[in-house]
């Protein structure tokens, strides 16, 4: 049966129904975290302004929003078709014969997605995300169970220069997302731009100590459980017990990234956050609501942590030390502390299941592993360490260097859409990002 809502009159009357009762107002709730139910401040934006009429046309069959539905307010009976519908009416055209990046059309995104709908499947995806709070980064998501996938948030994305100086990144657990998260390219002022970057299935390989020389600091102490995981498991099976070991040896097989492309994932044991305990929710802050100085010094940014809570309903917040053009963190820091308490404690978003453990804000340690990637490690004329792509049986492992640019230059593997353009779809103008963000060219 076909769930998308402008060809079913049966869902074109839910969608109607629950439109209505969704004020203008929640189409700015944050997309993460999701929310049930909040007070937030009317925020006036922009209508889409596509540039053909097809465009529009099915811009306008879009039913609940996307926070709508992360909030289990609205219901989709299939969020494969839903979503696959929604970016193929996005999709750059033009970009198709031009081979401008690389692309992944919309009927292998579906059968990559729908291939890995049981409890042993292995999707995954990386997200560009441009957040207006934590500022760049991307967001890799591994597939976890039939209905759910960990999160890893990565500062600079990931590393693609076999011979740099910084290798080696810090990747923070996040929430554990719904796996249909996964298909998802959305914008809004309060959460920034997320595109697909990159997506497609991957591997678990054995963390072992190899007879090959080491790659680098990663490799120290390999000799661990995750090297004894037992070969019948699945790829899902196998993520599971490494993540409980600590150490994952990773290949990610998408239609960006270069063939052959292992990572290796290392907790950070100094964490406090190892235990296995989930944080406790952060003590609240009583905030100022009126001051009888009010001067230059009163218009600053507004708070970028999730520890103040909203004004009491009724009281008077002046002006000049929330502007409305300038509220969007402020509105999501007070999002934030309605976030329900059962996310806080299980780690996870409604309809999500954090079946591996994973801890909220727990820092990993991650490097390309370059051995498993095709690489062998040699010497030059004077001595100095180099890297070079391996040749085994004839064949030429490894790859030509790649480079993270960011939002300005990189385009959706699905859509074909830079950041800029996704926001523009979505119906945001003058957004302002956290500045500071910057490739890692050396």
């Amino acid at each position: 049966m076909k769930t998308d809502c402008s060809s079913s009159s049966m869902i074109g009357k839910e969608c109607n129904a629950i439109n209505s009762k969704i004020s203008p107002a929640t189409l700015l709730v944050p997309v993460s975290p999701p929310l049930r139910s909040c007070r937030v401040r009317k925020i006036t934006t922009t209508t889409r302004k596509p540039t053909d009429s097809s465009l529009e046309e099915k811009l306008t069959q879009r039913c609940p929003p996307l926070s709508a539905i992360e909030a289990g307010e609205a219901k989709i009976r299939d969020h494969l078709i839903y979503f696959s519908q929604q970016l193929h009416a996005l999709v750059r055209p033009q970009l198709l014969a031009t081979n401008a990046s690389p692309r992944l059309p919309i009927a292998k995104f579906r059968d990559l997605y729908k291939r890995n709908q049981h409890a042993h499947g292995r999707h995954f995806v990386i997200h560009q995300h441009d957040h207006p709070v934590a500022g760049m980064h991307y967001d890799l998501r591994l597939q976890i169970s039939e209905c759910s996938s960990i999160s890893f948030a990565i500062m600079y994305g990931l590393p693609g220069n076999v011979g740099s100086k910084r290798l080696n990144r810090n990747a923070t657990e996040t929430r554990v997302h719904n796996l249909w998260n996964h298909l998802i390219e959305t914008a809004s002022h309060s959460t920034g731009s997320l595109l697909i970057w990159d997506t497609g299935e991957y591997s678990i390989l054995p963390y072992q100590r190899s007879t090959q020389e080491t790659d680098d600091e990663l490799s120290t102490d390999l000799e661990s459980d995750s090297s004894r995981i037992p070969e019948q498991l699945s790829d899902s099976e196998k993520l599971h017990a490494a993540f409980q070991a600590g150490k994952i040896r990773l290949r990610l097989h998408g239609a960006r990234l270069p063939s052959g492309y292992t990572i290796a994932l290392r907790i950070d044991k100094s964490s406090s956050r190892h235990i296995g305990l989930q944080p406790k929710r952060p003590p609240r802050k009583r905030r100022r609501l009126a001051s009888r100085r009010v001067g230059p010094s009163r218009m600053e940014t507004p708070p970028t942590t999730d520890e103040e809570v909203a004004p009491k309903v009724g009281a008077i917040v002046p002006d000049v030390s929330v502007p409305s053009d300038s509220d969007v963190s402020a509105l999501h820091n007070e999002m934030a502390e309605y976030e329900d308490e059962e996310v806080r404690r299980t780690n996870a978003y409604p309809g999500a299941s954090n079946t591996i453990n994973s801890i909220h804000q727990r820092t990993w340690y991650l490097s390309m592993d370059r051995h498993s990637s095709g690489f062998t490690a040699s010497r030059d004329e004077r001595g100095k360490k180099m890297w070079e792509r391996r040749r085994e049986d004839g064949v030429l492992l490894g790859f030509d260097s790649f480079f993270v640019m960011g939002r300005d230059i990189e385009r959706s593997v699905v859509t074909g859409r830079l950041a800029e353009e996704v926001m523009h779809d979505e119906g945001v103008q003058g957004y302002i990002g956290r500045k500071g963000w910057r490739a890692v060219t050396e």
